[in-house]
């Protein structure tokens, strides 16, 4: 037995999907989205809105689908306002115009109804249409604003990278103060160098405004967003960051609940003094 080509298992699934000819009822139902196996089922239970004219008589109501209605509406003013392309009996489609087709042959196919439906509900990508990358992407997102977002995040993940860099070169002078502080307490006694010694305890005045606005920076960095609108991060507020600190690091000097609250807010005085 011969193998097969792979150009003979090609289906053609999207071109031919593409290209598929719809009655106005079929792709009404389609649009309120019912199965394509049950759309001629479901039709069956659908009645006209009006027996007066041919146009009442083909938008269709539904006991039990409500947005028949209005989806048959919406396109047969599309094909009579020329907004969608229209064809005979599955045939070319093109703008009504002067020309006439009687409603029972009208035919829509699935290109011109997608190009229509995108430009009229934008909102709106039902499945039997737009691929699950189309639904999925927001309208307003195109290249260009996808570059933009792009490029805001880079400028701020640089900004949290360089905070986050100076953050650890503060904390590696702090920790070699430390050292210093914890060597002189093993050479000297007396009470006058113990007293000596608790002053390297607490950082200088301008040590202490540098450490509190890197702290505040970085809380108000991951507190923000973009200028796309997305945010940095997972938290929603200064709260949640000490809950985290607390279950990650709780068990470390310095670590609490009060030290936390008390440090965020002089770090938020802080940063809008400076």
């Amino acid at each position: 037995m011969n193998m097969k080509e792979s150009w003979e298992n090609d289906s053609c699934e999207q071109v031919r999907a593409l290209y598929q000819s719809y009655t106005v009822p079929q792709a009404a139902m389609l649009w309120c989205g019912v199965p394509s196996k049950e759309v001629d089922h479901h039709l069956k239970f659908a009645k006209p809105t009006s027996e007066a004219s041919s146009y009442g008589q083909h938008v269709l109501k539904h006991p039990y689908i409500p947005c028949l209605e209005a989806r048959c509406r919406a396109i047969h003013d599309a094909i009579i306002n020329n907004e969608l392309k229209v064809g005979r009996d599955g045939g070319n489609t093109f703008f009504i115009k002067e020309q006439h087709i009687a409603f029972p042959r009208r035919t829509v196919k699935s290109v011109d109804l997608k190009e229509w439906i995108a430009s009229k509900f934008s909102d709106e990508k039902p499945v039997f249409l737009f691929s699950e990358i189309e639904r999925n992407t927001h309208p307003a997102i195109n290249a260009e604003s996808f570059r933009a977002l792009q490029v805001d995040l880079i400028a701020k993940t640089t900004q949290v990278e360089n905070i986050t860099k100076a953050l650890e070169n503060m904390t590696k002078e702090r920790d070699a103060v430390s050292g210093e502080r914890d060597s002189l307490k093993g050479m000297v006694d007396g009470h006058t160098k113990e007293k000596e010694l608790e002053k390297l305890d607490a950082p200088t005045e301008r040590a202490e405004k540098t450490y509190l606005n890197i702290i505040g920076g970085l809380v108000d960095v991951m507190l923000g967003k973009s200028l796309g609108g997305q945010k940095h991060s997972v938290f929603q507020n200064g709260a949640a960051i000490v809950a985290a600190l607390l279950a990650h690091h709780g068990d470390k000097p310095g670590i609490s609940q009060r030290t936390l609250d008390g440090k965020l807010a002089a770090a938020n005085r802080s940063l809008s003094e400076s």
